[in-house]
C-alpha cells in the first residue's frame, strides 16, 4: 500500500509538472490562416503582414491558405469544421455579423473563440474618373439628380453594403448595387469602367489613385488620413459617418486554452513590433490590438450595433 501510495503521488507530482510544459510545447508545427477572402483584397494584404511578422514571436510559420466565397463565409465554414486543436486560425471582420444578421450564413461570431484584433482600416468611397464630377460635392449632386444610375461595388450582404447603404441614408441618395465577393475583385472592377464607384480602402486603391485611374471621394475616418491629406472625412461634408473595418484572429470553437493564450501573446508581441506597425500603416490601416476578453466584448457590443441596422440591410 506504501508503494502504491507513494506511485500516486509520484504520478500526480509528475502530471502537475506536465501540465505546464504542455502550454510552452505550442505551437510545435506550423498553424494553417485561413484568409475567407481572395488574393489582393485588404484582409488579405494585411494578414499577410501578421503571417509574414510572426514566426520571430510565435516560434513558427502561419502559412495563409486563400478561401474566398459568399461574402467571406465560405472560408469561415471550413475554420469552423476544423479541429479545435489550436491549429488552425482565421479573420473575420464585421463582415461576418452583417451576414449572419441578413441570413447569409447560419454561423456567428461567437461559434468561434476571439484571440484578438489586429487592425482597423478606414474605408473610402473611390470613384472612377469621369466629367459628371470631380469631388464629393459634385458626386452627391449628380447621383440626387440621378437616382438609380450610380453603380456602386460592394460585398452584398457585407459592410461595404452597409456602409453604403449608410452613405444613401446619409445624403439622400439610391444607388445600383452590384455585387463582388472581394475588395480586390471590386477595385479592378471600378478600373475597368465596370462600375462608377466602390467601397475601397487604402491598401486596394491607393497605387490607382496615385497613377491617375481612380479617385478617393471621401474617408469613413474620424480625422482625415496621413496617406491620403486632401480626401475629406464625411464628417467634413456633413454627415457623422464613421465607416471602418476591423480585422482580428480567431480559433475554431472549443480551441485549448493553452493554445489560444499563447497565440494571443505571440500577436500582442507583433503588435508592438516596429517592422509590422511601419508596414500595417503603409497598407493603409491602424494596429488596433485587443485581446481575448476585450476581443470579445468589442464583438458583442457590434453584433449588437448590426442588428439595429437590420431593416437597411434586408435584402
Amino acid at each position: 500500500m506504501t508503494i502504491r501510495a507513494g506511485l500516486a503521488g509520484l504520478f500526480a507530482a509528475a502530471s502537475i509538472i506536465a501540465t505546464p510544459a504542455l502550454a510552452q510545447d505550442y505551437p510545435e508545427r506550423a498553424v494553417e490562416f485561413i484568409v475567407p477572402w481572395s488574393p489582393g483584397g485588404g484582409s488579405d494584404t494585411l494578414m499577410r503582414l501578421i503571417s509574414g511578422n510572426i514566426q520571430p514571436h510565435l516560434g513558427v510559420e502561419l502559412p495563409i491558405i486563400n478561401m474566398p466565397g459568399v461574402g467571406g463565409t465560405v472560408g469561415l465554414r471550413e475554420a469552423s469544421r476544423r479541429a479545435a486543436d489550436g491549429y488552425t486560425i482565421s479573420q473575420v471582420h464585421e463582415g461576418l455579423l452583417v451576414a449572419t444578421e441578413t441570413g447569409i450564413t447560419d454561423l456567428a461570431w461567437d461559434d468561434f473563440e476571439p484571440i484578438a484584433l489586429m487592425t482597423a482600416s478606414p474605408q473610402y468611397l473611390v470613384a472612377h474618373p469621369t466629367e459628371n464630377y470631380s469631388n464629393f460635392e459634385e458626386f452627391v449632386a449628380y447621383a440626387q439628380a440621378n437616382p438609380g444610375d450610380v453603380t456602386i461595388g460592394v460585398t452584398l450582404g457585407g459592410v461595404p453594403h452597409l456602409h453604403a447603404a449608410m452613405i444613401e441614408q446619409a445624403f439622400d441618395l439610391q444607388f445600383a448595387y452590384v455585387g463582388y465577393e472581394g475588395t480586390g475583385e471590386r477595385v479592378r472592377a471600378l478600373v475597368g469602367g465596370n462600375l462608377d464607384v466602390a467601397i475601397g480602402d487604402v491598401s486596394s486603391s491607393l497605387a490607382f489613385v496615385e497613377n491617375g485611374d481612380l479617385m478617393f471621394l471621401a474617408v469613413g475616418s474620424t480625422e482625415r488620413v496621413d496617406d491620403t491629406p486632401d480626401v475629406p472625412t464625411f464628417t467634413e461634408l456633413g454627415a457623422d459617418l464613421e465607416l471602418a473595418v476591423t480585422r482580428g484572429i480567431v480559433m475554431p470553437a472549443g480551441a485549448p486554452q493553452e493554445a489560444r493564450d499563447r497565440m494571443e501573446a505571440a500577436l500582442e508581441a507583433l503588435a508592438n513590433d516596429p517592422t509590422y506597425i511601419e508596414q500595417t500603416e503603409n497598407a493603409g490601416a491602424s494596429v488596433m490590438f485587443r485581446g481575448q476578453d476585450a476581443y470579445r466584448a468589442y464583438l458583442s457590443n457590434l453584433d449588437r450595433t448590426v442588428q439595429s441596422l437590420s431593416e437597411v440591410l434586408a435584402p
